[in-house]
C-alpha cells in the first residue's frame, strides 16, 4: 500500500510584494484572535523585511504560501524585550498559518519543528515562543513539538502570555 507523501514545507524570505497576502490573513478570524490588528501588525512585519534582529519568512507548502512566521533575536532588541534573560544566541519565533482550510491538519506541528531544526542547525541554543495561554491549541502543537512552560507574564498591553522554550539537544550549555 502507498502511504500519502509526507507534507514539503519551505522558508522563503518574506518580500514586499507578499504584503497583501499578508494582509488578507492577519484578518482571517483563526488568526486576527490572537494577532494584533491589521495596520498595525503590517506595519510591525513590514519594519522586519530590512531589519538586523528579526528574520521573516513565508511558509510555503508544496510550494504554495500558506502562512507567515518569523525569528527573531531578543537580546538586539532596541526596547526592553522581556526575553533578554535567556541564553545568547536564543531565538524566538512567531508563526500562524494563514489558509483557514489548513488549520487543524497537523501541518503546525510539523512545519514548526522543521523551522526549529533548522534554528538548531544554524547554531541557536534554544528556541522560544509567547503565546497567549487561552490559545490551548496553539499550547498543544507547541507542546508536541517539544517546547515545555517557562513562566507567565504580562505582555505589553496588559495581556497573559506563556513563555515557552526548547532546547538544542546538541548544546549542553543551554540552560
Amino acid at each position: 500500500m502507498n502511504s500519502p507523501k509526507a507534507p514539503s514545507y519551505g522558508f522563503r524570505p518574506l518580500t514586499h510584494e507578499d504584503m497583501p497576502l499578508l494582509a488578507r490573513w492577519l484578518v482571517m478570524p483563526h488568526v486576527a484572535a490572537w494577532w494584533g490588528d491589521k495596520e498595525t501588525e503590517m506595519k510591525g512585519i513590514a519594519e522586519t523585511i530590512d531589519s538586523v534582529d528579526t528574520e521573516p519568512f513565508i511558509i510555503e507548502l508544496d510550494g504554495k504560501p500558506i502562512g507567515y512566521i518569523q525569528s527573531y533575536d531578543p537580546h538586539l532588541d532596541d526596547g526592553e524585550n522581556p526575553f533578554q534573560d535567556q541564553p545568547t544566541g536564543t531565538l524566538g519565533i512567531d508563526q500562524f498559518i494563514g489558509e483557514p482550510e489548513l488549520v487543524g491538519k497537523g501541518h503546525g506541528t510539523r512545519l514548526i519543528a522543521q523551522f526549529v531544526e533548522m534554528l538548531f542547525e544554524e547554531g541557536a541554543p534554544r528556541v522560544i515562543l509567547d503565546p497567549d495561554p487561552a490559545n490551548e491549541l496553539a499550547v498543544r502543537v507547541y507542546e508536541k513539538v517539544g517546547f515545555r512552560p517557562v513562566r507567565r507574564f504580562k505582555t505589553e498591553n496588559g495581556g497573559d502570555a506563556l513563555l515557552m522554550a526548547i532546547d538544542n539537544p546538541e548544546d549542553a550549555d543551554a540552560e
